[in-house]
């Protein structure tokens, strides 16, 4: 029997999933500490204390994986765990003691401790290839080979401020490339191919049309299909969500763009969105060796040039747009003019561009 105004449909309460120390203190939490990189220690007005032990992980991950957590969870935190929104996995740990215990077990099993303060945080990351049909490149292959060249920015955090990165597999952009630090995206240069009979025989032709963000295909009557108009179309796949009789994949021309100086926080500066940087990447699978080059000299030059707590963008607008396209070694060319017509103003819908030399 339900109790009166609940059901048993959907997850059960998440305070029924709490640990005891939370429940005690909840409301009561009075500060926290940045221990080390990948530890934070919280302190309650009670005088309890609790320690999150962050570990990085991959977005998708196996049932073997899950059950492993699950049992490093049983074994120092009376079975407590969470996943972060940037597929972290955080041990809720209210004994001391096994701290560094706890620590020394992930490592060796291979769960990298880190991810706090002023450091890299995990890469959020889309579908792409393993899962999403309108993809415009991979998503993990590219964040494993982009994070194996910065592990070391995850494990320290001496950074000027926290480093967010975060990739999508295509423009309807399922992760955070809006409002990150650095971002990259899959992107596709090329209409959709369209097979008049597939279309006229499997796809809906009203849902088809509907399904265009920016009214770019019509009707075409005479082949009982549709036409698409290329000044309109974003390339965003929508309509080849809809029907696979336009594939908008092409192997050649399609790629990835790199946005930087996003950002969600309001400390400091108000919230940002991701700017343009590198239009085009290509698409070189299994390590992405022209995406992972750029953006390791993105970060670098970050490093080296920002002011103490300065997020990217922060430091972007101190010294200007001009001198980083200077410092960061990249032309600055007619794809970086947002001129169209169906998109709010971003970056800059002017020719104006003052050089510093």
């Amino acid at each position: 029997m339900v109790a009166k105004g609940r059901t048993d449909i959907g997850p059960p309460h998440y305070e029924e999933m709490l640990p005891q120390i939370i429940k005690d203190n909840y409301g009561k939490w009075k500060y926290f500490e940045r221990i080390k990189p990948g530890v934070l220690k919280h302190v309650s007005e009670t005088g309890d204390e609790l320690y999150t032990v962050r570990a990085g992980s991959p977005r998708l991950l196996s049932i073997t994986s899950l059950r492993e957590f699950a049992d490093i969870a049983d074994k120092y935190c009376n079975g407590h765990l969470r996943f972060t929104s940037r597929h972290n996995v955080e041990f809720l740990v209210d004994d001391p003691e096994k701290v560094e215990p706890l620590i020394a077990e992930l490592e060796e099993r291979g769960w990298p401790v880190g991810g706090t303060g002023n450091c890299l945080n995990n890469i959020i990351h889309t579908q792409g290839w393993i899962h999403c049909h309108s993809a415009a490149t991979d998503a993990s292959g590219p964040v494993k080979a982009v994070m194996d060249e910065l592990f070391d920015y995850f494990k320290t955090d001496d950074l000027p401020a926290k480093l967010k990165i975060s990739m999508a597999c295509c423009l309807n952009m399922c992760g955070a490339v809006h409002c990150s630090d650095i971002a990259f995206v899959g992107i596709h240069r090329t209409i959709p191919k369209i097979d008049d009979e597939g279309v006229a025989k499997n796809c809906e032709i009203p849902n088809v049309i509907a399904a265009c963000p920016t009214g770019a295909i019509r009707p075409n009557p005479k082949a009982k299909s549709v036409s698409v108009n290329e000044e309109k179309c974003m390339y965003c796949g929508n309509c080849y969500t809809v029907c696979p009789s336009m594939k908008i994949i092409d192997p050649e021309n399609d790629g990835l763009a790199i946005f930087v100086g996003g950002k969600v926080s309001n400390a400091r500066s108000g919230p940002s969105f991701s700017r343009l940087a590198i239009p085009w990447v290509p698409n070189n699978p299994p390590r992405w060796d022209e995406l992972v080059s750029a953006i390791k000299n993105l970060v670098e030059i970050w490093v080296k040039n920002a002011k103490k707590g300065e997020r990217y963008g922060e430091w972007i607008e101190r010294i200007g747009w001009e001198k980083f396209f200077e410092i960061a070694e990249l032309p600055f060319t007619d794809k970086h003019i947002d001129d169209f017509i169906f998109s709010v103003p971003t970056f800059r819908t002017t020719t104006n561009f003052k050089y510093t030399k």
